[in-house]
């Protein structure tokens, strides 16, 4: 590969790209707390559960299609697995219309589990999250090894990889005050219909075209010595790399972290408020407010998304620090701010995690692909299915929140994800012999 020939251009392009996966996902993560007033009305004993699973189908599409994203790359080259996984997200964004529009005139459809009753619309929107998760899976296939392989001047890795994260997170911490403001316009969360989100979808699905149709004029040239060729066999399976095999597992847990504060925070806060408690940078205090409220579920989320932002920003400006150090300082900071944010009922600690979160994903996909070079594109399809993690303990979170009737201790599953990935910094990284790496 002839470096000179590659310009600051598509590293532009995909990370534009990437600031549209952050926010589609938080956009999807916060609907949860409205949509579970809009149309779990008449859910029950498992309102929790089921609207953890809005988050379950989106990172489903991980677990699902994150390898047909490897195996198009390969085939097809990364413009044209780029090209399709943006008119996927056009399916989903208008799936989403479609829920709200079903809300509107035909309401009265409902499926009846158990004692609760769950009108159509909610699975079609469920429908749409798997979409919208197939889509962010091969787009981070994508864009994760293209940004980290790319030859742009005097970076590293793991900075290109932050540098990009850092415009995915910018989106992720203005999104749920989109949701907040733009789709359900300020109103209380109690009175909040499913029907509200319908004209914002159709925008969002338009301007997801225009994205689409700008994308496909521009360059995004192959970087060869990351992909296979698909007529050739690899000679090693993927899984003997032991710091990939590793990583995997350490990604399913950092995203379970990731995740689950990320979209469940919002409802604990939400619970906190029902409870007639007003949320304090100093603490809990027993305060009645009159109603509940969006904003101040919003301000947590956008907070704690936020100091994902601020992390990859200063991660992005480190030259010298490297990807393992990086993961092991993060990962027991943010061990020791979860402790304290579970024997406090804390909500403004929970969120500072957020800026230990920041580094993990890149440190962690830089360690776990390092040296892979031909076997990078299968392993970053590979590396993708552990994002599930964002689906299964998230559901899980919520039903014990729905046992315990309480979700303050159900953030001890972050406390475990957090060690886990400790491991990998300091024990599962490490490359066994020189032959792995070549």
């Amino acid at each position: 590969m002839k470096t000179q020939k590659f310009g600051i251009a598509p590293f532009l392009v995909l990370t534009f790209i990437y600031f549209i996966v952050g926010f589609m996902t938080t956009v999807n993560g916060q609907c949860q707390g409205p949509l579970k007033v809009a149309f779990l009305a008449d859910a029950e004993k498992l309102r929790n559960t089921f609207t953890t699973l809005i988050s379950f189908f989106f990172f489903l599409g991980y677990l699902i299609n994150s390898p047909l994203g490897g195996k198009w790359i390969d085939r097809h080259g990364f413009k044209t697995t780029v090209m399709r996984a943006l008119w996927i997200m056009t399916v989903g964004v208008l799936l989403y219309a479609l829920s709200s529009w079903m809300s509107i005139h035909y309401n009265h459809l409902v499926l009846k589990i158990s004692t609760d009753t769950i009108p159509y619309g909610f699975f079609v929107f469920l429908l749409g999250s798997f979409m919208m998760g197939t889509s962010a899976a091969i787009l981070q296939v994508v864009i994760n090894p293209y940004i980290s392989a790319y030859p742009l001047k005097g970076t590293q890795p793991v900075q290109r990889v932050n540098i990009s994260f850092s415009f995915n997170s910018f989106a992720t911490t203005i999104a749920p005050f989109f949701v907040t403001v733009v789709m359900f316009s300020g109103t209380p969360i109690e009175q909040v219909t499913a029907g509200q989100v319908l004209v914002p979808f159709l925008v969002i699905a338009a301007c997801v075209v225009a994205v689409a149709l700008t994308t496909s004029q521009l360059p995004l040239p192959d970087l060869e010595e990351i992909r296979s060729n698909p007529t050739k066999k690899l000679e090693k399976s993927i899984w003997s790399f032991r710091h990939f095999t590793w990583g995997v597992i350490a990604i399913f847990f950092y995203v379970v972290a990731e995740v689950s504060i990320g979209v469940n925070v919002n409802l604990h806060a939400m619970e906190i408020e029902k409870e007639g408690i007003l949320l304090s940078f100093f603490g809990n205090q027993n305060l009645i407010v009159g109603g509940l409220d969006l904003g101040m579920p919003a301000l947590l989320a956008t907070l704690y998304w936020g100091g994902l932002m601020v992390g990859r920003i200063i991660s992005g400006t480190l030259k010298n620090i490297s990807a393992r150090t990086q993961l092991i300082a993060t990962t027991i900071v943010a061990t020791i701010l979860t402790i304290i944010a579970i024997l406090n009922n804390n909500l403004w600690v929970l969120v500072a995690v957020g800026l230990c979160h920041s580094v993990m994903w890149g440190c962690i996909f830089t360690l776990s692909t390092s040296g892979l070079k031909e076997y990078t594109s299968k392993a970053s399809g590979i590396f993708m299915m552990g994002v599930f993690g964002g689906a299964v303990f998230p559901v899980l979170q919520g039903i014990m929140a729905d046992l315990f009737g309480s979700w303050q201790w159900t953030w001890s599953i972050v406390i475990i994800c957090e060690l886990v990935m400790l491991f990998y910094a300091l024990y599962g990284s490490r490359i066994k012999t020189l032959a792995d790496s070549e």
